[in-house]
């Protein structure tokens, strides 16, 4: 088998492909229109379907963002003629955040809600599409990404009250299905919680409760908590990272268990479960407070085998001297192949990947800020 890794990053997006998880091809900026302006582009997101080969990116270039879509592994490139994605003209208009005071003294019948970034793509049964997006909607295809529909139920939720803009801005910037159900889906929002349907969207249940928080007047809401990540494991369990701990939800009804004890911050965005070994997942931390930057400021990930109960650095290979990139919430991945390979991306640009449980190669070194990695193996 073959190995295709996608990496967006602030300029653009990089493929890399390799035989064997060690040996890497890196090519890009890709071109992914005629006039070369997404090779400048800000890829926050990304998808591949290995079934079908189908790649998504999710592009923000001056023009707005746009989805372009490949069927043939990323060797060539299609954009919808038509914008993708039009809030309805009768929604009324939502601030992108509480500091949004363009045109303050403008009523709000003269402003009009604007998609604004492309967080999240996640491909589903057929030829569904899912796509989180800022302001904080989701939105659905049917048609494999050429167009979408707005989903009003999420964005009308009686908690959206309590929804409010992160550090990057509001956005659904995740989206979990449920591979043994079409209807559910789980989606984590920038700072608004955690929401299930079980309808294919017609309602949604707020699912954060237990989480807490050490930034605002409840430390435990029900709603709003600032998610950087969620992840489902194998047997369906989700694993969360919050702006703050690490968390297992225990069953549906049944809450959240911290499992940040043995970890070596309470802080940190990505987190990613084992494609098939329930129990087993791979976190990577962030400095406490506003540090930011890896804990001793050495890269690595921390990997747990036992659902969180304990958790052992996963550093062979990676570099052993002063390292400040950090992973974000997007930028960790497995390519989901039975015999796994996991990778990650940093802030400084740099790639790596490694079989399961071994050691970590470099996959591609001071490309610009690395927003997002996917894989899949490739025939």
């Amino acid at each position: 088998m073959a190995y295709l890794v996608l990496i967006g990053t602030r300029k653009g997006l990089f493929t890399a492909t390799s035989d064997d998880r060690v040996h890497w091809s890196v090519d890009g900026p890709a071109k992914l229109d005629a006039d070369g302006f997404t090779a400048v582009a800000e890829i926050f997101a990304a998808a591949c379907d290995p079934a079908t080969g189908r790649v998504l990116v999710g592009a923000s270039t001056f023009f707005g963002p746009s989805i372009w879509r490949s069927d043939d592994h990323g060797r060539t490139w299609d954009e919808p003629v038509n914008a993708p994605m039009e809030f309805p003209q009768d929604l009324p208009y939502r601030p992108l955040d509480y500091s949004d005071t363009a045109g303050i003294d403008q009523p709000d019948s003269t402003k009009t809600n604007t998609v604004k970034k492309i967080w999240q793509l996640a491909f589903g049964p057929g030829e569904r599409v899912w796509a989180g997006v800022e302001p904080t909607s989701l939105w659905t295809s049917d048609d494999s990404g050429r167009t979408f529909a707005f989903n009003r139920a999420l964005w009308d939720h009686p908690q959206h009250t309590t929804w409010a803009s992160g550090g990057a801005g509001p956005a659904v910037h995740t989206i979990v299905p449920d591979p043994g159900d079409p209807d559910a889906l789980t989606v984590a929002i920038s700072s608004g919680g955690i929401y299930r349907t079980g309808d294919d969207g017609r309602t949604w249940d707020g699912i954060a409760k237990g989480i807490t928080v050490d930034y605002g007047p409840d430390p435990e809401p029900e709603s709003g908590q600032c998610i950087h990540k969620v992840t489902r494991a194998a047997d369906g369990t989700l694993y969360a990272q919050s702006h703050g701990p690490a968390y297992r939800a225990d069953g549906p009804d049944g809450g959240w268990t911290n499992i940040s004890q043995n970890l070596p911050t309470d802080f940190g965005f990505a987190i990613v479960a084992h494609p098939t070994e329930p129990g087993t997942v791979t976190a990577w931390p962030v400095g406490e407070s506003m540090d930011r930057t890896p804990p001793g400021h050495r890269i690595a990930p921390w990997r747990t085998t036992d659902r969180g109960d304990t958790w052992t650095a996963w550093d062979a290979g990676l570099p052993d001297e002063d390292y400040f990139g950090t992973v974000m919430r997007d930028g960790a991945c497995t390519d989901g192949a039975a015999d796994p390979g996991w990778y990650f991306g940093t802030r400084c640009g740099d790639v790596w990947a490694a079989a399961d449980g071994g050691a970590w190669h470099q996959v591609a070194a001071h490309l610009p800020d690395v927003l997002c990695v996917r894989a899949m193996e490739t025939p």
